[in-house]
This record gives structure tokens, C-alpha cells and sequence, in this order.
């Protein structure tokens, strides 16, 4: 018993299920999604007894095969299972020698005999990429798109004697988005989540607890494997069912067209939910209307007057394009090699000899995929290139521009010499005519110095809080959005520019990109209005006007950043020298609230930058248009590619993922304590990032008999509802000594009724919408829990009859993050009292005291737990002064010096001489 004890714990430690039922499996078919398979069975404790996959291509053996060997598990690789409709003797006594109680065919090319299939005790299953019986066949991915389907999803099922017709053992589905491809449909679930669903199939029959529910022949489809002759478009459809079509064929066979007497592939197509651009008109056979070549693309016309955009185009020798540049594709002239370049391309000819080993010498006319090589491959060719070639950095879509080699060396030294950079951003813009101007507001996410649509193509509404009415459709991010940001920061701050930058040339792009930002702060402050409901007064002095303030401070600290050196014990005869350096961290996320998008925007990430990150950054989901805004002014001012990156979307998507991945850094968030604690966690578990929290606040502010009692109601005012309430350092509680009490209220309210409600474009208007509709909603039912509580309603509703508030009440505990103004009495001189009361909340932000007496004031503020106190003033911030809080208001400080500290770390060098 004793033993038993001892292994059980140790099979524990390691983390390994073993009192589960395991089983002896024979993995049959190939691919990475095999290799996926087969590794997370053997974690489960799962026994492969076999594989059997296929023979190696051109020397390379298969991702399956590959594992298998690797851990010892025998291998079998047939070219074939049958001859004639007969099983091959051997293939069936070397299967049969391995003694498996389960066939598992996570993907399979090859056909299987039913004595094989029914061979083991449990028989087989087998991964379709479909809701069968939807979609039997091949080609089931690229059936559900081009059928148009709203559902996609895969089937584990019993093999039978039929083509996909066993009984369903357990089906997962997910949604299709406007904009899915084959591959991000397959990446984003099929792959993972059909990985993880072959895992718990195998552990349900192991249980004996694997249903067997037969298919229904009502609904169900076969399609084939589409051939190239049969994916011509037909032009007479609306624009989703062109769209369907080409993306369901994308990348094989290919959707195509006739396009000046020669085949022409479409590659890359999305919806098109906003204007048509302008471009040059592009005859297509067959077409109702011509298509426009455009600077982001082949715009095409649907017979309902819809439009879609085309990404790339592929002429009939293979050769690929973007559809931007068709006009001017033969244009290109070869370029002669230095010394140097000759170089690289002997570096690269190596690695593409390495890839495609098959091939006896690579020439300039070697084309890469005619002569064996797999998407893979392309993965491989592109890492190597950048470990080999100086952290050279290409994409994916340059091999598949220039397949022959020559070509391909041709691409790669336009890049090194920086002649293949776009000549100008292209921005798609929503234009409004408002405020007395003309606003261009980009919609897309912002990544790698371009502006582009979310990989999916979802797109959301953001709303006009004034009016209620749709300013325009914004990129909704999705995790492979946020991984394609991250990865272009990470990038920059490794290998680009950005990392070998002078910190003084650093500073004076953050001086640029200041002074642009107060060129267009009309146009800024109109858009905060338009989006936020901001007044456009106070945005253009505070929104915007202090995050220019900030970037210019921040830009001045750039090339002040040092660090210090440090006498130690000498270690005679020798000398040593201990000195410390601040560097930056690497890729930062910063995650920012909705009551002021761009001030908020520039606190957390012109310290970010003048510290040396890069950035992604996600705007609050219903604010992210004056960030986008931003984005197109950090190219203008000159900022690398990669450097800055804004991906709009919501938190528990985008968000997430940004406290999650692993290549991130640094995360700085301002928002609710309670989404918080989960950023915090989030960011301990994935790689311990290092965190700053700036959260919720209930900020006291103190009103002694003694004070000025003209500036005290003018500013109590302000430090309610300034910026409409929605302000993090708001003072949520009021308390005023007795002896002034009901002389306050009585003036405040008089106050009150002065302030002029309405269009905060109106120049005279003090208190625009709140944010959204959904706030506004928590606001009243924040008025009504109170009034339920016992407090009392002064204005802005009926009046209550009923006791004040007091300090137990949820209205004098909970953050309203509005135009709330609580107010409670405390007894005359009770200092420690009323000290007792204002420090009795979880939060610490900020506080305020209003006193004549110079002693009382610094006692009062030495004993106020928060980040900040005001002293006869309240708002009083400036980018000079660190900010931040305490308790559960979070730690870290934005602007001033210490803001810095944030986004760097010390390193500590010791050397002797």
C-alpha cells in the first residue's frame, strides 16, 4: 500500500491523468494535425502502439511520422493499403502485429480496408471538417464557404462501410465569419479545437461511454474535390456569393476570371461594408460592370450593387500580384547585385536547396512550389531567412509573390534596400462633415504600419452618443489580429529600426508626432466629441490639449534616461566597477478606458515610448476613433513600421489575449478593479509580465467650516461633474462639516441649475451625452439604489423626504463613474471622524480637503490613503506629476518621472579590471 501511495503521488506531480481507463491506439494518416493528435494522447496516457502514415516526400518525412520516430513508437509507412480491391497480406499482418484496441484517423488521406477499419476491439474513428452529413467529401472547408454556410464545424465519427455516413460520436460547431478563409477558419477552431475533441473521443470510448448516434439522411451533401476547369466565376450573383466562391477556392484550386485573354486566379477576398474608393476601371469578362484597381485592392460589383475587394491576382505562369499594382505589374526592372547582396543570395539559395532537397541545383527559374515545397515550408523558408540573413524579415505572402528564385532574390534585395516600402499610407476614411469641417476618420486596425481589415473581417458599430445614430463600422480584432500586432512590435523592437534608434532621435520623432497631433486638434477634438461625447471645448483643451503636453514631455526624457554607478568592496590586487543601466522592456500592451480615449492614450504610451517599447494598444471598444487617428499621425510624424500598433475590439477578445500572450512584456491597463484582477492574473500565469493598474476609484473630498466657501462649491462642483462625471478621480463622496452643510447643498444646487445640458459641439454647452446608452442605464439605476437605501434626491429628479445618506449605503460605497454628487454631513471639528469615514473604502485614487488652516490640511493629507491629494483644489493634474493609486485603486504611476520606471527594467553590471 505503501508503494501504491508513493507512485500515485508521483504519477500526480507530473500532472498526468492515470486513473483514467487508457487504451492502445494505432494512429493512422499524417499531416500536423496528426502530430498534434498523437502528442496530446500520449500526455493523456493514451499507449500508440503504431502509426501508419505515408512514405517521406522528396526525402522529408511526414510531421506525424516525424513525432513517432522521434519517441521510439513504430512507424509504418505504405504507399498503399490495397491492391485491387484486396488487402495487401503484409500491410495487413504488420497492422495486425501492433495489437491495437482502437484506430484513431485524425486526418487521412489514404484508403483504409474495412477489415483494418473493424480489426480492433473498439474499431475506428475517424475527424471529418464538417457538420456531417452536411458536406461529406474532400473538400468540406472549402464546401462551407462557398455554400455560404453560417455554421462550420467537424465530426467525429465511426468509420463505416460508406464515404463519411458512420455514426456520429461528437460534433463541435462554430460561427462563419463575413471574412473567414479556409485557413483562418481551420486555425482559429478546426485545428485546435478538433485536436482536443479527437483527445476527448478517444477517453469517452476508453470510458465506455461513446455514443453512437447514426447520421440522418435529411440534409446531408457530398461534394467532390473542385478542379480548376470548374472554378470559373459566374458574374450574374450578389456580391457575398462572388465573395463566397472566390474564398472558398482560395488557395485551391482557385477562383478565376478572364481577364484580357488570359486566366486570371483571385486570391484574398472581403466584403467591402464601407465606400468604394477610387480607382481605375478594369474589364473583366463575363463582369455586369468593370472592377476597379485600387490602392488596396481589385474592387468587383455583385448584380445587387454590393462590392467586394480582391487582395492578389495570379497570371496563368504562376507569377503572383497584389491586385493594387496590376497596371503597373511588368514595370519592375532587375536589379544588379553588390558584393553584399550577392551574399545573401547565396545564404538564401543554400536554405532553398536545404527545403527542397529533391531538386539537384537550385537556378533562377526554380520554381518553389512546382518543385515539391508545402505552406510549411514557406514558414520554414521565411524563419531561416531571418536567422540567417540579419533578422531580414519577410512575410509569407512575398514567396507566394515571387515563387522562381531569381525572382524571389529580386523581392529580397528590394527589400534590403528599402525600395519595395509603399510610397504612401493608404487609408481608407469615413468622412463626416461636422463642426464647421471636413473630419477623415480610418475605421481599420492599425498593424505593422499599415492600416488593414480584422483578419475575419467582422466589423461593429460605434455609436454617436448625442443622437444614438452609427458614426461608422469599425475592424473588430480577433486573436489572430492581436497575434499579427504583437508579432510587428516584437519585430521592431528586435530587429528594427526602432532598436538601434539614438534615444535623442527617438525624442525628436516624439516631438514630430506632438506637434502634428496640435496641428489637427480641431479635427481630434471634433472626433473625441463625435465618439465619446466629450464638449468639444474641453476636448480641445484637456483631451487633447494634455496628451500634446504629454508626448512633449515624455519626447524631452528620451535622452535623459541613466542610470548610476555604484562603489563596492574592491577585490584586491584587482579594481571593480559596478554600474546600472535602465533599458526597455521589449513589446508593451496598453489597455485604456472610454471617458478620455486620446489623454488616456498618450499617458500610458508616450512613457512607453520614450522608454524604448514598441506597442499594441486596444482602445476601449466604443472609443477606439480618435486612437485610429492617432495611428495615421505616427506614420506621417515617421515612426517605423511595427513601433505602434491599435487594434479596436473588446476586452474579453483582444484584451485577453494581450494579458495572455507570451511575447508580451509590460501591460499597462486603466479600467474597472474588477476586470483588473483578471488582467493581473492573466499576466502572472502566462509569463509573469510586469503590470501597472490604474482602477476604480471613490475619491473623498473633505469640506471644512473654515474654507472658502465660494471656491469650495465651485470646485466641489468640478471635481463631480467635470467631463460629465466620467472621470476616474471624481469625488465620489463629499463630506462637509455640519456647520456649513445645508448652506452647500442649498448652493450647489443653485449651481446645478445653471449648467446647460445638450450638442457638445455646441460651444455653449457644459455637459454633453454620457458615454453610452448602456452607462447612462447604470446611472439611473445607481440613483435609484440609493434613493432605495434612505438617501436623499436633491435635484435632477423627484424629491425624496427621507434621511441623508450614509456611509453603509451602496450610492456612498460604489464607483457611479458619473455626474453623482453624494454629499454627507459630518459632526463640527470631528477631524478623525470624518478621516475614518473617507479611508473606509477598498479604494485609494485620489482625495481632497478644503480648510483655511495650513496644519489641518497637511495632517489631513498625511492621513487620506490615496495615490493623490488636492489642497484647496481638486483635477489638479499635470504631466509632471506622477499619478496613481493605492488599495484596490491599483499600483504604478503614469506621467511624471516615475512613469518611466514602468516601461524599463534595471540591469546591475559588475566588471573588473
Amino acid at each position: 500500500m505503501l508503494w501504491q501511495g508513493s507512485q500515485a503521488l508521483r504519477h500526480f506531480s507530473t500532472g498526468q491523468v492515470y486513473f483514467k481507463n487508457k487504451l492502445k491506439l494505432a494512429l493512422i494518416g499524417q499531416s500536423l494535425f496528426g502530430q498534434e493528435v498523437y502528442n496530446h494522447l500520449l500526455k493523456e496516457g493514451h499507449r500508440v502502439v503504431g502509426v501508419f502514415t505515408v512514405p517521406d516526400k522528396d526525402g522529408k518525412a511526414d510531421p506525424l511520422a516525424l513525432a513517432a520516430e522521434k519517441d521510439g513508437t513504430p512507424v509504418f509507412k505504405f504507399p498503399r493499403w490495397r491492391v485491387k480491391g484486396k488487402t495487401i497480406k503484409e500491410v495487413a499482418e504488420a497492422y495486425q502485429s501492433v495489437g491495437a484496441e482502437l484506430n484513431v484517423l485524425p486526418f487521412c488521406t489514404q484508403f483504409i480496408p474495412m477489415d483494418v477499419i473493424d480489426c480492433p476491439k473498439h474499431g475506428s474513428i475517424i475527424y471529418h471538417p464538417s457538420l456531417l452529413p452536411r458536406h461529406r467529401g474532400a473538400s468540406a472547408i472549402n464546401w462551407t464557404l462557398i455554400m455560404g454556410d453560417k455554421k462550420a464545424g467537424f465530426s467525429v465519427f465511426w468509420a463505416d462501410d460508406g464515404l463519411d455516413t458512420g455514426p456520429i460520436l461528437l460534433q463541435r460547431s462554430c460561427d462563419v465569419k463575413p471574412n473567414d478563409t479556409v485557413d483562418n477558419l481551420y486555425n482559429r477552431f478546426l485545428f485546435p479545437e478538433g485536436i482536443k475533441a479527437m483527445v476527448e473521443a478517444v477517453q469517452l470510448i476508453a470510458d465506455g461511454k461513446a455514443p453512437r448516434t447514426p447520421q440522418p439522411e435529411e440534409g446531408a451533401t457530398y461534394e467532390g474535390i473542385q478542379k480548376k476547369e470548374n472554378a470559373e466565376i459566374s458574374w450574374d450573383q450578389p456580391a457575398e456569393v462572388l465573395h463566397n466562391w472566390i474564398r472558398g477556392h482560395d488557395k485551391v484550386p482557385g477562383a478565376w476570371a478572364e481577364i484580357n485573354g488570359q486566366m486570371v486566379t483571385f486570391y484574398g477576398s472581403s466584403l467591402l461594408t464601407n465606400s468604394v474608393p477610387a480607382g481605375e476601371p478594369l474589364d473583366i469578362k463575363g463582369a455586369n460592370k468593370p472592377g476597379l484597381v485600387t490602392k488596396k485592392g481589385l474592387v468587383l460589383f455583385g448584380n445587387d450593387g454590393k462590392t467586394l475587394m480582391v487582395k492578389n491576382l495570379q497570371f496563368e505562369d504562376g507569377k503572383m500580384i497584389p491586385a493594387s499594382q496590376y497596371f503597373s505589374a511588368g514595370e519592375t526592372s532587375v536589379v544588379e547585385l553588390t558584393a553584399e547582396e550577392l551574399k545573401v543570395a547565396e545564404t538564401i539559395k543554400v536554405i532553398w536547396a536545404r527545403i527542397l532537397s529533391n531538386i539537384p541545383e537550385i537556378e533562377d527559374s526554380t520554381d518553389f512550389f512546382k518543385s515539391g515545397a508545402s505552406s510549411m515550408d514557406v514558414v520554414r523558408l521565411v524563419e531561416e531567412i531571418r536567422q540567417k540573413c540579419g533578422g531580414l524579415q519577410l512575410q509569407n505572402e512575398d514567396v507566394y509573390m515571387a515563387t522562381k528564385f531569381g525572382d524571389f532574390i529580386q523581392k529580397v534585395v528590394r527589400r534590403l534596400r528599402g525600395e519595395d516600402q509603399e510610397a504612401e499610407l493608404v487609408v481608407d476614411y469615413v468622412s463626416k462633415e461636422v463642426n464647421g469641417m471636413t473630419v477623415k476618420i480610418p475605421y481599420q486596425c492599425f498593424i505593422n504600419g499599415q492600416f488593414v481589415d480584422a483578419e475575419d473581417g467582422e466589423t461593429y458599430a460605434t455609436i454617436n452618443p448625442t443622437d444614438g445614430t452609427t458614426i461608422c463600422r469599425v475592424s473588430y480584432a480577433s486573436l489572430a489580429d492581436v497575434d499579427r500586432a504583437v508579432a510587428a512590435a516584437k519585430e521592431a523592437f528586435e530587429n528594427g529600426e526602432w532598436g538601434r534608434m539614438n534615444a535623442r532621435d527617438r525624442g525628436r520623432l516624439m516631438y514630430r508626432l506632438a506637434d502634428l497631433m496640435e496641428e489637427s486638434q480641431e479635427e481630434l477634438a471634433t472626433i473625441e466629441a463625435l465618439d465619446s461625447g466629450a464638449v468639444y471645448t474641453l476636448a480641445l483643451k484637456t483631451h487633447i490639449g494634455m496628451s500634446v503636453q504629454t508626448f512633449k514631455y515624455f519626447a524631452g526624457w528620451c535622452d535623459k534616461i541613466q542610470g548610476s554607478t555604484i562603489p563596492i568592496n574592491q577585490a584586491r590586487p584587482n579594481y571593480n566597477l559596478t554600474f546600472t543601466k535602465k533599458e526597455p522592456l521589449g513589446a508593451c500592451a496598453i489597455i485604456i478606458p472610454w471617458n478620455y480615449p486620446l489623454m488616456m492614450l498618450a499617458w500610458k504610451s508616450a512613457a512607453c515610448l520614450a522608454a524604448g517599447n514598441t506597442l499594441v494598444l486596444k482602445p476601449a471598444q466604443v472609443t477606439p476613433l480618435t486612437a485610429l487617428k492617432f495611428a495615421e499621425l505616427t506614420v506621417k510624424a515617421g515612426f517605423p513600421k511595427g513601433v505602434i500598433n491599435i487594434i479596436p475590439g473588446s476586452g474579453g477578445v483582444a484584451g485577453q489575449r494581450l494579458s495572455q500572450h507570451p511575447d508580451i512584456r509590460k501591460l499597462g491597463f486603466t479600467g474597472s478593479t474588477s476586470v483588473g484582477k483578471q488582467i493581473m492574473k492573466s499576466c502572472a500565469v502566462s509569463n509573469l509580465k510586469k503590470v501597472s493598474l490604474e482602477l476604480g476609484g471613490k475619491s473623498p473630498l473633505i469640506i471644512f467650516s473654515d474654507c472658502d466657501l465660494d471656491k469650495a462649491v465651485r470646485m466641489g462642483m468640478g471635481a463631480v461633474f467635470f467631463n460629465k462625471g466620467e472621470n476616474c478621480i471624481a469625488a465620489g463622496r463629499l463630506f462637509v462639516e455640519e456647520a456649513i452643510h445645508d448652506e452647500f447643498v442649498t448652493r450647489v444646487v443653485e449651481e446645478i441649475k445653471k449648467i446647460k445640458i445638450g450638442d457638445p459641439l455646441d460651444r455653449s454647452t457644459d455637459h454633453g451625452p454620457q458615454n453610452h446608452r448602456a452607462h447612462l442605464e447604470k446611472l439611473l439605476q445607481y440613483c435609484e439604489t440609493g434613493v432605495k437605501e434612505g438617501a436623499t434626491l436633491v435635484y435632477g429628479g423627484r424629491q425624496v423626504q427621507r434621511p441623508g445618506v450614509e456611509d453603509h449605503m451602496y450610492l456612498a460605497k460604489e464607483e457611479s463613474f458619473g455626474p453623482i454628487m453624494v454629499i454627507s454631513k459630518f459632526q463640527n471639528g470631528d477631524i478623525d471622524g470624518v478621516l475614518q469615514r473617507a479611508n473606509n473604502t477598498e479604494y485609494g485614487l485620489a482625495s481632497g480637503v478644503f480648510t483655511r488652516d495650513i496644519n489641518k490640511a497637511m495632517y489631513v493629507s498625511d492621513k487620506l490613503e490615496a495615490g493623490t491629494v488636492f489642497i484647496n483644489t481638486y483635477n489638479k493634474t499635470d504631466v509632471a506629476a506622477p499619478f496613481g493609486g493605492v488599495k484596490q485603486s491599483g499600483f504604478g504611476k503614469d506621467l511624471g518621472e516615475e512613469a518611466l520606471s514602468e516601461y524599463l527594467k534595471l540591469k546591475t553590471v559588475t566588471l573588473e579590471y
